[in-house]
Parts: structure tokens; C-alpha cells; sequence
């Protein structure tokens, strides 16, 4: 059975298998559930099927084969879509190419046992398969490389934009404590006021550091020891305070908080979530910090009666350099909108073998749900 037949005639099962095996492949079962993007992996199964009967002269051949051919992939094809999609939805380049090296291994599987002899028309087959192959990748990569390219910029220009804010502020105070003349308690004043910015500035960088560790990294690196959850809670609650003074922060516990966590980690993520709950809040209603023990393991909300966040946005809103706008305005509120925080927060559930959801509603606000397990220490 010649190739483009086999592919054209067997695309639902060639889908399936290409499935089961990338997850192998990629070694990401958990943590990628989708890893194959069905409805524009039959696209790029299509384009390639088509490819292997177009006539090419042998130059044409050699620049399909080194990802140069002019004309065959545009930007809007399947595979540059899939390139893109892929970066969108934190994958490596790594894992994308286990998806083409699955792809080409499943399909000769498959195709081979009904190939009735090893002829030359065959072996032709094979060469103008694995050229489209190559080609689909090349696309894919390059349409990767070049958003995720854009992210970096994007990220660079965020960072600088918003470290601005409390170097100046920080700048600006300290230029007023230069006058002998200041009271005691103006003093004290403009103290806490340096002291929230440089605990912004430290937050920012904390999560820099944690994107920076997924990036390179199989996750959030963390260390587990027996940690008693309240203290941080009650940690976390006194820092959210001192940096938002104008908001009211409720801290509720239920039973035993003891665990095995990592607990630098458990300060960062619980830390995050209040910061950002602080950040969209109503000032006229407390954030509230509510953990409890279950059967099994702890779950902690957190929640805050800011503006109901739309439906499309709660579909992306772990995803990093994701910024919600704010209703509240120029209210002297300090934003750390790097937009990492609740991606970092995500990660760290996750790492601890945790989960994370939100939901959203006017009447009973914005609650961030954090299930641990409940691994007593």
C-alpha cells in the first residue's frame, strides 16, 4: 500500500498510537496530558500525505529536507500553528520534537508490515516522508523560537517597567529622611515605607527565580521537611499587611497543619495569593486565609471580593506573564504584575503533589483553592 494511502486511509488510527507514544517519548505523562494536539496533529498529517505525492525535482527535495523549502509550510499552516500553540502552553523545544520523532516512528511502523517489498518505490516513500517530516519540525520550531523569542522581550520589558516603581519610591523617601529636620514619627513612617517597597522588589525577584528554575528545570525544585503550615500562614498574613495597610486580612484554621513541605515554597505560593488577592480586592472586605484538615490532606482557599474575573481569563490565569486589569486604579496600591506569581504558586502545588483552581462570581468573590496532601510529618 503506497504511503499517501495508508495515511489518508489510517489517519484515526495513526492519531491514536502517535498519542500513546509521544507520552512516552516525552516522558511527561502527568504533567502534559494533552501533549499532542489532535485537531491540528490531522492537519499536519494531511499536508504531509499530500507532500509525499507532489512531484519535486531533487533540489527541491534537499530544501524540504533541511527545513528551507519555500512555499510548502506558510506561517499559518498546521505545523507553525502547532509550534505556537506549543509555546503558549509552557512546553520545551524538547518535548515538541519527541512529537514529530513519535509521529515519523508510529507511522512507518505502521505502514511498513503492508508494505509487500522493500522496493525502490518504497524506499522513495520513505525519504519523501521523512523530508516533510523535517519540514513540518523545521516550521514548528521556528514558530516557537520566534514567540517565545517575543516572550522573553516581553517579560524583559515588564520587569524593568515595574521595578521602576519602588526604586523610585524607594529613591524618593530616601531623599526626604536626608532632612535633619524630620520628626521622629514622619521618620518611622517613611521606614515602612521603604520597607514595603524593597519587600515588593523581593517578591518580584522570588518569583523570577522560580520561573527562571521551571524553565530550566522539571519543575519546582523543592525540599521537604516537617513544616507546621500555620506559621507560615500567620508569616505570609503579617507581610500581606504591611504592604497593603489599607486592606483587612482574616486568617481561619481547622485542625492539624502539620506536613511534610517544602516550607520556603509554601511561603511563596500562599504569599503570592494573597498578594495578588490584596492586589484585586475590595478594600471594603477583608481577604480571608482559610485552611482546614480533611481526610485527605489540607486545602487552603483564599479569597478576596474584587471584580468577578471573566470566564476567558480564568482559562489562562496560571499561565506566566498573564496580567488581569485592575478596576481599582492609581489607588497607591503596590502591583507586582510581572505576571508570575499565581503561575509560580501553581507550580509549586503541583511540586508538592498539590493542585490549584480558581473560581470567580460576584456575589461570593474570587477563591483560590489549594488542595495539599495530607502527609502528616
Amino acid at each position: 500500500m503506497k504511503l499517501y494511502y495508508f495515511i489518508t486511509k489510517h489517519i484515526d488510527d495513526i492519531l491514536a498510537e502517535w498519542a500513546r507514544f509521544a507520552h512516552v517519548v516525552s516522558g511527561d505523562v502527568h504533567e502534559k496530558p494533552d501533549l499532542v494536539l489532535r485537531d491540528y496533529a490531522r492537519e499536519i498529517l494531511q499536508a504531509i500525505a499530500v507532500d509525499i505525492e507532489t512531484l519535486q525535482n531533487p533540489e527541491q527535495q534537499q530544501l524540504k529536507s533541511q527545513g528551507l523549502a519555500p512555499g510548502l509550510y506558510s506561517q499559518g499552516s498546521a505545523a507553525s500553528i502547532h509550534g505556537a500553540l506549543r509555546q503558549a502552553g509552557d512546553f520545551s523545544l524538547l518535548q515538541v520534537s519527541a512529537e514529530y520523532r513519535a509521529l515519523r516512528a508510529t507511522v512507518l511502523r505502521l505502514w511498513l508490515p503492508l508494505a509487500e517489498t522493500m522496493s525502490e518505490e518504497t524506499i522513495q516513500q520513505m525519504v519523501r516522508f521523512n523530508e516533510a517530516i523535517d519540514q513540518a519540525l523545521s516550521e514548528s520550531i521556528l514558530t516557537f523560537s520566534a514567540r517565545a523569542e517575543h516572550t522573553r522581550e516581553l517579560f524583559l520589558a515588564i520587569l524593568g517597567h515595574d521595578l521602576r516603581a519602588p526604586l523610585t519610591n524607594m529613591g524618593l523617601t530616601a531623599d526626604l529622611m536626608t532632612h535633619a529636620t524630620l520628626p521622629a514619627e514622619k521618620v518611622v513612617e517613611l521606614g515602612a515605607r521603604i520597607k514595603r517597597s524593597s519587600r515588593m522588589m523581593n517578591s518580584m525577584v522570588d518569583d523570577l527565580l522560580g520561573y527562571t528554575r521551571t524553565q530550566f528545570g522539571s519543575g519546582m525544585p523543592t525540599c521537604c521537611i516537617p513544616t507546621n503550615l500555620l506559621d507560615i500562614f500567620r508569616s505570609v498574613v503579617e507581610e500581606a499587611a504591611s504592604m497593603h495597610p489599607q486592606m483587612q486580612f482574616d486568617l481561619l484554621t481547622e485542625g492539624n497543619m502539620n506536613g511534610s513541605f517544602d516550607a520556603v515554597r509554601m511561603h511563596q505560593l500562599f504569599s503570592n495569593l494573597l498578594l495578588n488577592a490584596a492586589q484585586y480586592g475590595s478594600p471594603q472586605r477583608p481577604v480571608t486565609l482559610d485552611a482546614r484538615r480533611g481526610p485527605d490532606g489540607i486545602v487552603v482557599s483564599v479569597k478576596n471580593y474584587g471584580a468577578k474575573i471573566p470566564f476567558e481569563s480564568l482559562q489562562s490565569i496560571f499561565k506566566p506573564l498573564v496580567q488581569l486589569p485592575t478596576e481599582s486604579g492609581n489607588d497607591g496600591r503596590p502591583r507586582t504584575s510581572l505576571g508570575l506569581g499565581l503561575f509560580i504558586a501553581r507550580e509549586v502545588a503541583i511540586a508538592h503533589g498539590g493542585s490549584i483552581k480558581v473560581e470567580s462570581s460576584t456575589e461570593a468573590g474570587t477563591i483560590f483553592t489549594v488542595e495539599l496532601p495530607g502527609n502528616e510529618a
